[in-house]
């Protein structure tokens, strides 16, 4: 893994982009590529991009990764000037509690709060509260301090800084999908082998919604889905509970909830790693759901592969990946996209 790579992913992650506002990503992705590859983008916001490769490619292959990270949007302001929220994608509202945020372009720092302790029941203080219980506290001393600070509909996300953790790993928000983006932004900057359609999606976080819009246009006969997934290895975890690991490589699943993937193509994608000494692993339970899920069903049907970066806390402000699997990762892409453009 580049120093140069690394410095693209820190930035990708700092900048704030919810599902329908991935606007500042898409702005920083087209700002590296200029002059590098033909690309539009389409009214739902997908950043589309034409790569001219070293070799033409047989089949129409399509690449992705979705720029919209999980976050916030405001619903209410409070006479007492307090925000209620809601989430953009699936939180869980046990990583929300006491956590600072960011609200609005203006980048407005708050706390969540939550009734204090002293003055919930025993059936309160032992249920973990839902997200619409909870609220925001920017420091206003009414709801008329709040408004001139804070809209209702402004987005919020987590306040999460960049920090390397031990020899190989790195925490940070937003690795879900930021690091897929960096990948597809370091193939266009340095070339890809082959031919392809590199596709930077919008809404996957609340319903795949940019994917299928993506499908229809491109027509691929392939697509690989860049992303990460749920890494479970953590105290307790035992077997099958820790459904993926990191520094065990790639991740590479036989079915999610969103799509079954083609057993042939699993297979040859192990068979491949194998050959170049690729890490890889897969998912141990059938869980979660990506891009994939819309991609494959458009058009006359795509052949769909998801290579995705094991990250533990997915959803959080505080995600946990590993050097030594995005290597993987980047590694496997480009196998993979040889054997399909040329398949």
């Amino acid at each position: 893994m580049t120093d140069a790579f690394m410095r693209t992913l820190k930035d990708l992650c700092a900048l704030n982009g919810t599902s329908g506002r991935e606007d500042a990503v898409r702005d920083y992705l087209i700002s590296r590529m200029q002059g590098k590859c033909d690309y539009i983008i389409d009214p739902l916001g997908n950043l589309l991009c034409s790569v001219k490769g070293k070799q033409r490619a047989k089949n129409r292959v399509m690449l992705s990764a979705h720029m919209d990270e999980v976050g916030f949007i405001i619903t209410f302001i409070t006479p007492e000037g307090y925000l209620r929220f809601e989430a953009v994608g699936g939180i869980d509202s046990k990583v929300v509690c006491g956590k600072t945020l960011l609200v609005g372009d203006a980048a407005i720092p708050g706390v969540v709060g939550v009734k204090p302790i002293h003055l919930t029941d025993k059936a309160e203080a032992e249920k973990v509260p839902a997200i619409h219980d909870l609220y925001i506290d920017i420091g206003a001393s009414n709801q008329e301090e709040a408004e001139a600070l804070v809209s209702v509909g402004d987005a919020a996300y987590f306040d999460s800084t960049w920090r390397d953790l031990g020899t190989s790993k790195v925490k940070s928000k937003a690795l879900d999908d930021r690091f897929g983006c960096a990948v597809l932004l370091d193939l266009i900057e340095n070339g890809a082998e082959y031919d392809c359609t590199v596709a930077f999606l919008v809404q996957e976080e609340v319903g795949l919604r940019g994917a299928g819009v993506a499908a229809d246009r491109i027509r691929p006969e392939y697509a690989i889905i860049l992303e990460t997934t749920t890494a479970a290895d953590v105290a307790g975890a035992k077997g099958a509970e820790a459904v993926c690991r990191l520094g065990n490589g790639a991740v590479v699943p036989f079915m999610d909830r969103a799509t079954v993937y083609a057993p042939e193509l699993f297979r040859t994608t192990f068979a491949a790693a194998k050959a170049n000494g690729i890490a890889v692993q897969t998912k141990t339970r059938v869980a979660g759901g990506n891009d994939a899920g819309e991609i494959h069903k458009h058009g006359c049907g795509v052949r769909v592969l998801n290579v995705s970066l094991p990250c533990r806390y997915l959803h959080a402000g505080s995600t946990v990946a590993d050097r030594r699997d995005m290597d993987a990762c980047i590694a496997l892409l480009n196998v993979m996209l040889a054997r399909f453009a040329d398949a």
